[in-house]
């Protein structure tokens, strides 16, 4: 079937967006990451996810392994999305040519005038034996 990817459209509000907008800054992600990765978190934890502040975790060194932070720089990032973009614009490519294809193919078996296929070898032979020999 094939590993698509799906549109989630919502509307919140402006302070929220705004934030939202904020957090994304602040880790040096899209807006669209950001949803990716809790929605990814989300799915992985079977909807049970829990957010909770920083500030309640303490200074406990267990904590100082939740939540995971790795540092991508922002271009690695960019180049990522721009890759995926033009995945995606290929695959759109093969499809249309998949379809014209089929087309072609459709048109081929469609068209009533293609009733004999000619061999060349069978050209090359029927003109050597009407071939005449003159003598001068």
């Amino acid at each position: 079937m094939g590993n698509k990817n799906k549109t989630i459209s919502f509307r919140v509000s402006e302070e929220s967006f705004e934030t939202l907008r904020e957090i994304a800054e602040e880790r040096d992600l899209s807006l669209s990451a950001v949803f990716r990765d809790y929605v990814d978190m989300l799915v992985a934890h079977d909807g049970r996810v829990k957010v909770v502040p920083e500030s309640e975790f303490g200074d406990d060194a267990e904590t100082d392994d939740f939540p995971p932070k790795v540092e991508v720089p922002k271009s690695f990032v960019r180049e990522h999305e721009r890759l995926e973009l033009e995945a995606d614009h290929l695959r759109e490519q093969l499809q249309e040519y998949k379809q014209y294809v089929n087309h072609l193919k459709a048109q081929l078996d469609d068209d009533e005038d293609v009733d004999e296929v000619v061999q060349l070898e069978d050209l090359d032979e029927e003109l050597e034996s009407d071939e005449t020999y003159r003598l001068g």
